[in-house]
């Protein structure tokens, strides 16, 4: 079994050391790969410091990992050694429920969860993408197309994905007007997708510190919600509202006001505690509250391929593994533009 160096944190407080783990031989239908690169995504931080819930420790996070295929199992078909694939948040499903069969495997209604990180389907535990190593069913392992910058590519497993699935499904493109709520790691990708789509793309974010950043990533125009009358102006605006904040304190009936009649406001932040609107504000205008959650795997694949046409990738900052704890700090500080991603070659060092 390959023995790897990985990076974990021993309880809540998500203090990271480097640690060295075993992972399984590839099964017929699996595959290993050596990662190169893993994104740090807050649900990582979420989860380490026991904010979602109980987390199983010693924990090795990462559900955004990316590397070169070094075993393929007999059965393999879809890769060979030397593949450059990518994993996101789930490494594996029934596949028999409704859902899977639609390519839906992130909705799995199989009583355990596939995470990709935590615990397998017997109950032991797993590990993620802040180690050199991963071992993975073939059919949840997707192709990183070469016309994408390898280092950073990690991010798109799940921030990619998570922006591009509700942009897809409602809608955005020509003569739409689509307003990103956030200009973080989520947001920044939404920019990208949504403008590429043929959206005429907002931002809306809390002060004009990112309006720069904005602009180059493809929105047209850049909007300060701390500014007085901003979101007054910009009532029955918006045809689509993409939120990617996680504030639960955030004027969400404002938001609602900003789209015209029919219009959509989804959202993917999660925030910690539960949120209030005014319901006729959604009423009066028959317009749609609704959520989403990353995407399929054939989808994941999708938006891949989609960015490297249109030559999409995540803004990264390169970190070591020493880096990873501090990285959690600067993370919550909202102090990253806008997405760290850990070279795990530092792991020999």
């Amino acid at each position: 079994m390959p023995q790897v160096y990985a990076y974990a944190c021993e309880d809540e407080r998500s203090i990271f050391h480097r640690t060295t783990i075993e992972l399984r031989e590839p099964a017929d239908n699996e595959i290993y790969f050596e990662i190169k690169y893993a994104g740090i995504c807050h649900s990582d931080i979420h989860t380490a410091r026991g904010e979602w819930g109980p987390a199983t420790y010693p924990l090795v996070p990462g559900h955004e990992l990316v590397g070169v295929v070094a075993k393929v199992g007999s059965a393999v078909t879809r890769f060979q050694v030397g593949d450059k694939v990518g994993v996101g948040c789930m490494f594996a499903s029934c596949k028999e429920c409704e859902y899977c069969r639609a390519g839906e495997e992130q909705f799995c209604n199989n009583p355990h969860a596939y995470f990709t990180y935590g615990r397998d389907a017997q109950g032991n535990p797993t590990t993620g993408g802040y180690a050199q190593g991963f071992t993975v069913r073939e059919d949840f392992a997707c192709r990183i197309p070469d016309s994408i910058p390898f280092e950073t590519s990690a991010p798109l497993l799940c921030a990619g994905i998570t922006t591009y699935s509700p942009l897809k499904r409602w809608g955005a493109g020509p003569g739409k007007k689509v307003a990103l709520l956030g200009m973080g790691g989520l947001g920044h990708m939404g920019v990208q997708i949504a403008a590429a789509m043929g959206a005429e793309v907002h931002v809306i974010s809390h002060s004009r510190s990112k309006e720069a950043d904005g602009l180059r990533l493809g929105a047209s125009y850049y909007h300060a919600s701390s500014e007085e009358g901003t979101l007054e102006a910009l009532a029955s605006t918006f045809d689509i509202i993409l939120c990617t904040v996680s504030a639960s304190d955030l004027d969400y009936t404002a938001y609602i006001r900003a789209l015209k009649p029919y219009g959509v406001f989804v959202d993917v932040g999660l925030p910690e505690e539960p949120a209030s609107i005014s319901l006729s504000a959604l009423v009066g205008g028959n317009k749609i509250l609704a959520g989403s959650n990353i995407g399929g795997i054939a989808e994941t694949q999708e938006m891949l391929d989609f960015c490297a046409e249109h030559g999409i990738h995540p803004v990264v900052e390169m970190i070591s593994g020493e880096d990873i704890t501090e990285a959690y700090n600067k993370v919550t500080a909202s102090q990253v533009r806008y997405r760290y991603v850990i070279d795990t070659e530092t792991f020999n060092d």
